[in-house]
């Protein structure tokens, strides 16, 4: 049955199936939604945060089964949450309790998100034999400790940048949400000569106009320090770092931080998306016609989900950085040239491109 909750979203591509699960003796909340499998079976992150809905969740789906299509991957689009703190101590039961309750849904390989990770994964996997993003001992790529999302940033960053004349050294960056994406994302791209000069967490942020020392500031996060208490810049909060001036833009952190009603705050040349649906599409529309280039996060962010589906082949860590670079690489040129020929914004491209994609394959399915 469909959820009435995404009942106005529904479309030609899905979603085939949204599943909430309840189980009274744990608590344990959790939603399923497998949106689109017809290039194959589904793989999508599973978060792990009590705020989620089941609107995101679909909207977070939806983002998959385009972005696994923009990425020629043989795999539909899928995405998970369990509604709890992760921090909870009871996350390995929760991880375990949630596997069960969806092993029947074997059309949904999960894997790590925002609040998870390859060891939550490996609960998963153990419970039902099915996940991906699993540690290196259980012959899993660490996506997170390669920072395969962020390297992939950065190839998008390096096409992108040359498109609009934007010379990246010493280019200012901004990442908003220094997690594992945005945190691999800076290292990349200060090795491409970049300035990380703000940047922040769930927190507080801080700004250095001359530049974050960025081994630094993950130093300090990995010992436990937040952001803004880090010593490597002023502190700033996280609605005034969006105000920042930059040449290029990261959000990395939650969906829909840039809305109609804030957009006009961002002052940048290029904006690359490291997080899943951290723009509004009519937000992005305004800035597209206000000359900031986006790179849409299901070209810009995809990663993760190559590393997972190579993974999941059981090819090596040197193939998923190879084929990272090349889809990446492909898929913004081909963006960059048809935002100009079409006239369109590119998340309206991106779209495009994806369903040209899917729509292929769905013509090979029986109609029921």
């Amino acid at each position: 049955m469909m959820s009435h909750y995404i009942d106005n979203f529904a479309d030609d591509l899905g979603p085939e199936k949204v599943v909430h699960i309840y189980e009274p003796k744990s608590k344990l909340r959790a939603i399923v939604v497998i949106d689109n499998i017809s290039l194959g079976t589904a793989i999508g992150g599973c978060r792990m945060a009590k705020d989620v809905t089941t609107q995101e969740v679909f909207r977070l789906a939806r983002a998959m089964t385009l972005k696994n299509a923009l990425a020629s991957l043989p795999h539909g689009g899928a995405k998970s949450a369990i509604l709890a703190d992760s921090g909870t101590d009871e996350k390995e039961a929760l991880m375990r309790e949630f596997a069960q309750a969806m092993k029947t849904l074997t059309d949904y390989i999960p894997g790590p998100d925002m609040g998870t990770d390859e060891t939550c994964m490996a609960y998963v996997q153990d419970e039902i034999g099915r996940a991906v993003g699993l540690p290196k001992v259980l012959g899993g790529i660490p996506l997170d400790a390669l920072g395969m999302t962020g390297y992939g940033l950065s190839v998008a960053a390096k096409v992108a940048a040359d498109d609009i004349s934007l010379t990246l050294e010493g280019a200012r960056i901004i990442v908003q949400g220094f997690g594992n994406v945005g945190k691999a994302t800076a290292k990349y791209l200060s090795d491409l000569g970049v300035k990380l000069i703000a940047t922040c967490d769930s927190k507080g942020g801080i700004h250095n106009p001359d530049g974050i020392d960025i081994p630094q500031l993950i130093k300090a996060k990995e010992s436990g320090v937040t952001v803004s208490k880090s010593g490597t810049g002023k502190p700033v909060s996280n609605e005034d770092l969006l105000k920042i001036e930059s040449d290029i833009f990261i959000p990395a952190a939650r969906p829909d931080v840039f809305t109609e009603v804030n957009q006009e705050l961002l002052k940048t040349w290029l904006v690359l998306e490291g997080a899943n649906i951290p723009i509004t599409h009519p937000a992005a529309e305004k800035m597209h016609k206000r000359g900031i280039m986006i790179v849409p996060d299901v070209i810009a962010n995809c990663g993760g989900v190559i590393c997972a589906a190579t993974e999941y082949q059981g090819l090596s860590e040197s193939d998923a950085f190879k084929r990272v670079e090349a889809t990446v690489k492909s898929n913004t040129d081909e963006l960059l040239k048809r935002v100009v020929e079409e006239d369109f914004p590119p998340h309206e491209i991106a779209l495009k491109m994806a369903r040209e994609r899917i729509a292929k394959a769905m013509s090979y399915r029986a109609h029921m």
